[in-house]
């Protein structure tokens, strides 16, 4: 068996910005302000700033990025909000930490995304349930791409429900030429170490518009704090985002935009090495992904991955067991038609290698090691 290359290559990364990543990390130990010190009002401008939004927020995770705008607009029992099966765990689950139930949606076969056709089918029966109120929509950027978010945007706007763009893969994509945030009342961002722009711990923040709403999440984000110190306005979080953390992620975004056209010129790479034996998730039409992940349907999966295995090659799945069909969610409302699209497409995904510096012989050996197992 050949030696394993990395899934991620984050060391070529880090010594990429090694001149600025370690006097930076030095600079906030020496400083001694490691909560919501400068480094972090710094990044939450530059944040905004990137995605067009005009102001955005630090916060622990991208999980508590999720759950502090629904607490903000006081989704409760009783509330629906309507998110994909096709995803991490986090942007149902926050539905759940709130009270209120979350609608599965199933996704579009070509892009993964939230598909608009069965969003409305689930809105209207949601409407006809007595004991519902539709109040959110939580569309996800899978695997690094937009979402169709002036679709689902319009659908929104009919009932007048809230629309979160859950952009913890996708951070930095972009829709003919417009950020999430553009059509999204926010935009959430994890900074975990593997995605597109990662730290290296947790954290997270959201992007959005309206400065009241600011106001709120920057006081529930800290505990409910009100004007004066330790005068506690409402119930709140402890979800603050680190000043190491936001030191790691400023040098790693005076580079983010290279790494986003990089990870670009890789995945052409991937379509030209082996396009014609299998295609990836299709990229929305206008659309620019992050290739937060570089995902193919197999028809024999674990084949696929033990051949890849003996090329040297790591592969992972996301996300082999549907959400609706986890235990966690049992009581959930049965979407209209099911979802035959999630089920299927669980059980055949598989993701290679992507990162912003997958050129030359490790591309090609992926390609080699693809084209091996599928020709």
């Amino acid at each position: 068996m050949a030696d394993m290359m990395p899934f991620i290559d984050l060391a070529t990364q880090r010594d990429r910005i090694r001149d600025k990543l370690e006097p930076a990390m030095a600079k906030v130990v020496e400083e001694g302000r490691y909560i919501l010190g400068p480094e972090v009002t710094e990044l939450e401008q530059r944040l905004a700033a990137f995605s067009g939004a005009p102001l955005a927020l630090g916060c622990a995770n991208g999980t508590d990025a999720l759950a502090l705008p629904l607490m903000a607009w006081k989704v409760r029992k009783g509330d629906a909000v309507f998110v994909p099966s096709f995803t991490f765990a986090s942007t149902a689950e926050v539905v759940r930490w709130v009270g209120a139930t979350p609608i599965f949606v199933d996704v579009d076969p070509e892009t993964y995304t939230m598909d608009v056709a069965h969003l409305e089918a689930c809105m209207d029966m949601v409407r006809k349930d007595p004991e519902l109120t539709p109040r959110a929509v939580i569309a996800v950027d899978l695997f690094g791409q937009p979402a169709d978010y002036p679709a689902i945007k319009a659908l929104c706007d009919k009932d007048g429900l809230k629309l979160i763009a859950d952009s913890a893969q996708g951070f930095g994509c972009t829709l003919n030429g417009q950020h999430p945030i553009h059509w999204a009342d926010v935009a959430t961002i994890s900074f975990y170490p593997a995605k597109p722009l990662g730290c290296y711990g947790d954290g997270g923040a959201i992007v959005l518009k309206d400065e009241g709403l600011y106001e709120l999440l920057r006081s529930l984000h800290v505990h409910g704090s009100g004007k004066e110190r330790y005068e506690y306005a409402r119930i709140g979080l402890n979800s603050r985002l680190d000043t190491i953390q936001a030191a790691i992620l400023l040098a790693k975004l005076d580079i983010f935009q290279d790494e986003i056209d990089a990870r670009n010129r890789a995945a052409d790479g991937y379509a030209a090495g082996f396009g014609d034996l299998v295609r990836p998730h299709k990229v929305i039409e206008g659309g620019i992904s992050t290739w937060a992940q570089y995902t193919l349907e197999v028809e024999d999966r674990d084949g696929f991955r033990k051949t890849l295995a003996d090329h040297g090659i790591p592969t992972a799945v996301y996300y082999p067991w549907p959400l609706h069909d986890q235990p966690a969610y049992a009581g959930s409302p049965a979407s209209p038609g099911g979802l035959p699209v999630t089920e299927r497409i669980s059980h055949h995904v598989v993701s290679l290698p992507m990162d912003a510096y997958l050129e030359g012989e490790r591309l090609d050996r992926v390609v080699k090691a693809v084209r091996a197992a599928l020709g």
